[in-house]
């Protein structure tokens, strides 16, 4: 027997019309690259969007082309997020921190033919334009200054009447966005994302226990967006009418509590290296900005260390932490209290709150042993595995990686981890960061995470260095606050209340900065070859 039901597409084109239809005057702010604040509604989005639509047709754009934006977080990248889609086309959001010779390959790679850049990007784009066959280069004037003759004006190009444009017929299942992963194990590869799976994912991360996003909210999305969707926030916010606000290239700690301050920003999102930078901002002044009580900010990347819940609590600012992948759209878990933990003390609460938390509706999770697949009992520790209608089951341009996915059809995700009986999903390490020493596995996040609720540390890595006994032993990098000072001894007291002695580093090495990837999480790789000489001081 088949439903009565209408069989209606998702498609991104529906969020662009309801943001239009019910919330066009809702605010987009942008911050330009003088500083200064350019204001526009979902209606100017509408409009441009399907501007941008027209144009990329006239321009002989077809169904599933690819074209690329180079461009920073701001209001003309959200136009391209819905206007390329809405011409039935692909946007591929290109990676601006990583080499030339990294985007050309990408490119090429993903077969794009048009790109659109920002100007201030001009002198990167100039290093990659030898080595890419693109067909037309656009150029989005963000400083007002003129355009080069040998680039389009992005302004001049849309320049038309799109009031009667029509959308292409498009399948639900169909491509509208491509990120490449980070390529950390090799090239990176393109993740292809569809209508369907992109609508899902916004009403997925838009729920109350998610992100609880409404027309009440302002958000800044500090997570770049041509990182996976920027999380996949901007179509969650245009389709609840959320107003959003766009920091462009000013990520400094300072800058970012401005624009908080000043647009009443009540969800943020950004991976913990930046947090960790505003929270020192606030503590250094803690009386200087007077931020929306109860801010939500959503982390994800890497482990949010439980002690910087807490001192974001102090301020009545409220971290809720996630997972996710490329891979994943890119949001696979938020972390919640249910009715059972709100007994419980706060530092309790504090620590179910750091785990990485309970599956978004519609995706299954599981924890992989050597033959089977291991129960939820919060202490089974394997590879944990991932599926769903935004999770990915392949890559573009590349066969099957059965390193990747299983027969049966799950997402082998790289991570360790276990799950409580009630679901609360816990990353013990990346299956490349975990250390074993004389046979026993110890986990670098662990370490690192109890290092850095220490006063005096802002930022700690733990990596694997050599040993000729016992094979790895931790060395813990260690980045001490401005103004403070610590020793290795009264760091290794710190962690023995929380770990057998043979799991706390023996090696240690102050550093000014972990070096950090282009998407702002710590770069281990990086360490791994400033250290590779390191022979650990542990007694054998």
């Amino acid at each position: 027997m088949r439903s009565t039901m209408m069989q209606m597409p998702l498609t991104v084109n529906q969020i662009l019309e309801r943001g239009n239809q019910i919330f066009g005057n809702r605010e987009i702010v942008s911050r330009r690259p003088d500083k200064s604040l350019h204001r526009t509604n979902y209606a100017a989005l509408y409009r441009r969007s399907r501007q941008l639509a027209a144009a990329l047709l006239e321009a002989g754009i077809k169904p599933g082309d690819r074209v690329a934006t180079l461009m920073w977080n701001h209001a003309f990248h959200l136009e391209a997020y819905f206007g390329i889609p809405a011409a039935g086309a692909v946007l591929h959001t290109l990676n601006l921190r990583l080499a030339p010779e990294d985007i050309a390959y990408i490119i090429n790679d993903a077969q794009d033919r048009i790109l659109i850049v920002d100007d201030v990007l001009i002198p990167l784009m100039e290093k990659v334009k030898p080595k890419v066959k693109l067909e037309r280069i656009i150029v989005v004037p963000t400083t007002g200054a003129p355009v080069p003759e040998s680039y389009d004006n992005y302004e001049r190009f849309i320049d038309r009447d799109a009031f009667n444009y029509r959308y292409p017929e498009l399948d639900e299942n169909a491509a509208c966005g491509m990120c490449y992963t980070s390529g950390t194990t090799g090239r990176p590869k393109g993740v292809v994302y569809s209508h369907r799976s992109t609508v899902l994912h916004a009403l997925g991360v838009a729920l109350p226990d998610c992100l609880n996003l409404s027309v009440m909210d302002a958000v800044l999305a500090v997570t770049p967006m041509f990182h996976a969707n920027s999380w996949g926030v901007p179509y969650a916010a245009v389709m609840v009418g959320a107003a959003q606000v766009y920091p462009g290239q000013h990520m400094g700690a300072i800058d970012l509590l401005d624009l908080m301050e000043n647009e009443g920003v009540t969800l943020a999102m950004g991976v913990p290296t930046i947090w960790l930078t505003i929270l020192q901002a606030l503590e250094a002044e803690p009386t200087r900005w007077k931020l929306k009580k109860g801010m939500r900010m959503m982390v994800g990347g890497s482990a949010a260390p439980p002690a910087m819940i807490t001192a974001f609590e102090k301020y009545d600012l409220s971290i809720k932490h996630g997972w996710g992948m490329t891979e994943l759209s890119p949001v696979g878990t938020l972390s919640w209290l249910k009715p059972e933990h709100l007994g419980l003390p706060l530092e309790e609460q504090h620590r179910i709150r750091a785990l990485q938390g309970l599956p978004l509706p519609l995706v299954e999770l599981r924890v992989m042993g050597e033959e089977k697949a291991l129960p939820w009992d919060g202490k089974s520790v394997g590879e944990l595995q991932a599926r769903g209608p935004w999770v990915t089951g392949g890559y573009y341009n590349s066969p099957t990686d059965p390193d990747k996915f299983t027969v049966d059809g799950w997402l082998r995700t790289g991570d360790v981890a276990s799950i409580s009986p009630g679901g609360h999903m816990r990353i013990s390490d990346r299956t490349k960061d975990l250390i074993k020493s004389g046979g026993e596995w110890i986990s670098s996040v662990d370490i690192e995470n109890a290092i850095m609720s220490h006063p005096a540390v802002a930022e700690a890595a733990v990596i694997a260095v050599k040993h000729p006994k016992w094979d790895e032993r931790p060395l813990a990098a260690v980045v001490v606050k401005q103004g403070k000072s610590v020793t290795e001894e009264e760091l290794r007291r710190h962690l023995e209340v929380h770990f057998a002695k043979w799991q706390i580093p023996d090696d240690w090495a102050f550093i000014d900065a972990v070096p950090r990837t282009s998407t702002g999480k710590f770069l281990k790789t990086k360490l791994r070859e400033d250290f590779k000489s390191w022979i650990s001081r542990t007694p054998g």
